[in-house]
Formats: C-alpha cells, structure tokens, sequence
C-alpha cells in the first residue's frame, strides 16, 4: 500500500486515498463491556445469517434435491461439499477486503486498474443480470399458492406469480420500516433459518430412515464421477447455489460493513426510513502498521472466521443435508422422480399421501421460508450492490440526493421491483434459477483475480498468506469451468457428458 501523507493512504488507482484511523475494539463496537460467548451470538456474529438466509434457498431447496432425487447422492454429493468448502474461503477472502478498508466490495473493485468506470458499472451489471430473472421469487410464489390452496398450482397459473410479487413487497416494506436495514436482515434470518433447520430436523427425524441419513453424509465424502444423466450444465447450477453464489457471493458480503466489522465500523451503513446514525462514507478508511491495530485486527479476523465457518458453512451443509435427504425419502415413497416445474412442491404433495395433510402444510410452510429468506437477501442485495456503487463513484448524485444513499435505494428498489415482476412471467421457475447459478459461476471468472490485487495491497498485518491466492485461483478453475460449459451447452454441445 503506498503512502500519500500521514494521514491517508492511496490503494489502487481511480479512487481517492483511504483516511487513516486506528481500528476499534469489537466492545467499542458492539457497545459491551466483554465480548464472551453470550454476546458474541447477540451482538458480533450475524452478517453470515444474511447470506445463509440466501444460501438455504434456490440451490439447497430447489437444484440440490432435484440433482439427489433423479441421481442419487454418489457422484452429486461430493462436488456440493467442494464448492461449500471453496465459497466460504472465498467469502473470507471477501470479508477481509472489507473489514481492512470499510469499503464494499463493489466500491473495492474501482480500485482496479483501469479503474471504477470498468468495474463499478460491470459489477452492477453482472449481478443484475444473474438474478433479475427472478426464479427465487417464482419459486416462493408457488409454495405459497400451495399453502394458501392446498394443492400444487396448476401448470402457467398466474396466481403463483402475483404471490412473487406479494413476497417482493413484503421485503420493500420490511426495508422501508427498518431502523438499520443490516439488522433488519439478520434479525429476520435468525427467526427464519433457526426455524427452518429446527423444523427441517424434526421432520427428518420423524420420516427418513437411518440408512438415507447414512447414504446423504457418505455422498459429500465419496468421491466419485457424476452419475450418468447428469449434465455439466446441471451440475453447474448445483455448484453455483450450494452455499451461496459462487463467484459473485461478494454481492453480500458488504453487510459486515454495515454491522461495523473492522474499519467498516469508520464508514457508517445504510439505514432505513426509521434509522439515523453513522452517516454512510463515500470513501473506506484503512489502518495503519503498528502493533496495536495488527493485535486488533487478529481479533476481528477471528471472528470473521467464527462467522463464516462456524455458522454460514455449517449452515450450508445442514441447509443441504437435510432438504436433499427428505427428498431422496420422497422418491422412494412415490417411486417417482421430481421434475423442473414441479421440484418445489414435490415433497410436500408425496407427504400428504402418505402422512396426511398436517405434514403437507408443513412442508410447504418449510419451503416458503427457505424461499422467502432468499428472496429477501436477493433482492435487497441487488439494490445494496447498486446503491453502494452510485452513492460512491457519482459526486452529482451525492449532491443530487444530499449525501443520503436511502433516497437512491428506495426508488431503485421499487424499479426493481417491477421489472422482476415482469420478467419472472418467462420461465419455469427451476429453469431462472439454473441461469442464475450458471451465471453466478461467471463472477468466479473475474472477481477473485480482482480480489488478489486488492488484497495484496492491504496493511501487512490484513494481508492473506500465499496459500490464500493459491485458493482463489482453484475458485477460477472451478467454477469458471461449469460456466464456460454453461456457454458451450447454450450455443451447442456442453464440454463434458456424464
């Protein structure tokens, strides 16, 4: 990191230089006299929570079962463990960048050569276009017809779609009237994912056998070829949504900014309606080499890690354990296979005929949670993503708005909000979300070689150990990959076939 003067410290170019302070204490933060067991789950750990509540959604309830339910788990498993192991290392890679600076990472990439008119609006763009299409939302809009129904919806109804666009305004609502949007989002993860796993485990216990629980843990530890019939490109959106969304997970991971994690605490957040606070910088601040703030930093990192490893990828392994195993149990009941169109409903119409109408709802309140947590994190991401970039790389729009990014999120977010309310009428919705994941896969093509030059320019004390640079490359390979066989497959034949 070069040095302009005491007080600043320039990274990359395009951008202005990072302000120098020291780093807080994680007490100064969350505003407690010691962080022990008790505090760190009420106050430190929770921006993980976000993209669980994301995770725990399109590729755990929806790509996951449908991949086990028509191919079993030898073959399917394994690569699922390998892209949950590589997107939580990545997402710490992430969440470094962040913690070091209190920049998001859409304001990190301008830093870039040749600077934030390439990257700012790519970034954008790339997200956008990975998740407009909206088949997390049509996919939460037929649970909910089923719930409200009784039944699955019939095929092209239109009732499950204005459900979609019901949940959508759910969320709008939910960020309008929150105090600070971040813990608005954790808060409601929390109540919804615990519920969900809590729920998932009950039923799992009550209905699967031993030895599919046995078969579902022995899959992410075998390794084996693909079973035969699976696609690459199908295995692509598999990878893509286990765990988050591989390449372009950055998307979330600004939220530990917002939760005050490291620097980010020196750079304020974005509230909602209702909330004042720190008022949210247009600049990151960073801190400088010395042995106190490299102490301080040991201790942020630390619990990044607690955050990332102990709750977002345990998270993830449950969220896909168990959804896959109930389905796996639901294929040997019906000695039927689920389809695309009716994949999100599958499990729930199988357990009504065999355990009643009771088990039916509740699946089906089950998958609506799953769905609506990711929908939630979705959609808001997507205007997080575009409000950080504007409010920081536009000088005219800061005067425009009066320096205050709410009066930029809340108008995107409603045009957002009919735009996806337009496209998700398109497709199946199992369909939106394999193009969402494959195009997620995208985003591992370009950001980690972004991330590696950010990186490597942090204080010494925040910068990653070869082997991390090593890692980020294996997330290129990996999943750029499927998505360079998601492009062959679209315009031709796919690369490989199992």
């Amino acid at each position: 990191m070069d040095t302009t003067d005491a007080r600043t410290q320039q990274l990359g170019v395009s951008r202005p230089p990072l302000a120098v302070e020291d780093l807080p204490e994680p007490e100064e933060v969350f505003r407690v006299s010691r962080l022990g067991p008790r505090q760190l789950f009420m106050y430190a750990l929770g921006p993980s929570l976000i993209a669980l509540g994301i995770s725990i959604g399109s590729g755990e309830w929806l790509l996951g079962p449908e991949s086990v339910g028509r191919y079993g788990f030898i073959g399917v498993g394994w690569v699922i463990l390998i892209s949950a192991v590589l997107q939580t290392f990545y997402n710490v890679e992430i969440s470094r960048y962040v913690m070091a600076t209190g920049e998001a990472p859409v304001v990190g990439w301008g830093r870039v050569p040749p600077g934030y008119l390439l990257w700012a609006p790519l970034a954008v763009f790339v997200v956008i276009f990975a998740f407009i299409a909206g088949g997390w939302a049509a996919s939460a809009g037929q649970g909910v017809y089923a719930l409200v129904h009784g039944r699955i919806p019939p095929a092209g109804a239109e009732e499950p779609r204005l459900w979609a666009i019901a949940l959508l305004v759910v969320v709008f609502l939910l960020t309008l009237f929150a105090k600070r949007i971040s813990r608005a989002l954790e808060l409601a993860n929390w109540l919804m994912v615990g519920s969900i796993l809590i729920a998932l485990v009950l039923v799992d216990l009550f209905i699967v056998p031993f030895d599919l629980w046995w078969e579902g843990i022995r899959g992410f530890f075998t390794p084996a070829a693909p079973p035969p019939g699976i696609t690459a490109t199908q295995l692509g959106g598999l990878v893509g949504f286990t765990a988050l969304a591989s390449g372009l997970n950055w998307y979330v991971m600004g939220h530990y900014r917002d939760k005050g994690y490291g620097m980010g605490y020196r750079t304020g957040f974005i509230a909602g309606l209702r909330g004042a606070g720190k008022p949210l910088r247009d600049n990151g601040v960073t801190f400088p080499d010395d042995a106190a703030n490299a102490a301080r930093w040991k201790r942020w990192y630390r619990l990044l890690l607690a955050d990332q490893w102990g709750i977002f990828f345990i998270g993830a392994m449950l969220g896909m354990l168990l959804p896959t195993i109930l389905m796996a149990r639901a294929v040997e009941l019906s000695g039927q296979k689920p389809t695309e169109a009716n994949v999100p409903t599958f499990v729930a119409s199988v357990l009504n005929e065999h355990y009643g109408s009771g088990m039916f709802y509740l699946t089906l309140a089950i998958g609506v949670l799953v769905l609506f947590s990711t929908q939630l994190g979705i959609f808001e991401g997507m205007v997080r993503v575009a409000t950080d970039a504007a409010h920081a790389n536009s000088p005219r729009l800061r005067r425009l708005i009066e320096g205050d990014p709410r009066r930029f999120y809340y108008p995107f977010m409603f045009a957002l909000l009919v735009v996806i309310s337009i496209v998700l009428h398109f497709a199946l919705p199992t369909n939106l979300v394999r193009w969402s994941a494959n195009m997620s896969n995208l985003g591992a093509l370009i950001f980690p070689f972004l991330l590696i030059y950010l990186n490597r320019r942090l204080p010494k004390a925040a910068r990653p150990r070869p082997w991390h640079y090593v890692l980020l490359i294996i997330n290129v390979i990996f999943f750029g990959f499927f998505f360079v066989n998601f492009i062959a497959d679209f315009i031709a034949d796919p690369l490989v076939t199992f």
